[in-house]
């Protein structure tokens, strides 16, 4: 079993698109007016309108309404990315700083208020985890 993709659901699907295509420097497949995605050479961030939950079961996902999961980005180097988005992101949860398991990190909040992390390994065991991703 390979992890693929990760959806978000929301009732804006052009702005939280548009939001993560800026971030991370994609662009956008726009299948539908009600789904997107967004590429990476790991995994795809896919982008499903409300309209969409029917299709799973009705009420089984709700829009800005995440409060467990993080989305995480590898980046080359955290402190440039708080940098250049300092201009343009309106929430920023924590400014970087290293953590204890040997990460970067620079938490930020997407429109929709999901949690984003972009964080780069800086210990030698975090860079050898990470060494097989695309950066």
């Amino acid at each position: 079993m390979n992890l693929v993709s990760l959806r978000i659901i929301t009732d804006d699907v052009t702005r939280l698109a548009d939001f993560y295509a800026r971030l991370i420097g994609a662009t956008v497949a726009r299948l539908t007016e009600h789904f997107a995605e967004v590429r990476t050479p790991s995994a795809t961030l896919a982008i499903g309108s409300t309209a969409t939950v029917g299709l799973f079961g009705v009420g089984s996902a709700r829009p800005a309404d995440n409060h467990s999961a993080i989305i995480e980005f590898l980046v080359d180097d955290v402190d440039a990315e708080y940098a250049r988005l300092a201009a343009w992101v309106d929430e920023f949860v924590a400014a970087p700083t290293t953590m204890p398991w040997g990460n970067r990190s620079l938490l930020l909040r997407d429109p929709d208020g999901n949690l984003v992390n972009l964080f780069a390994p800086v210990t030698p065991d975090a860079i050898e985890k990470f060494a097989r991703f695309e950066r």
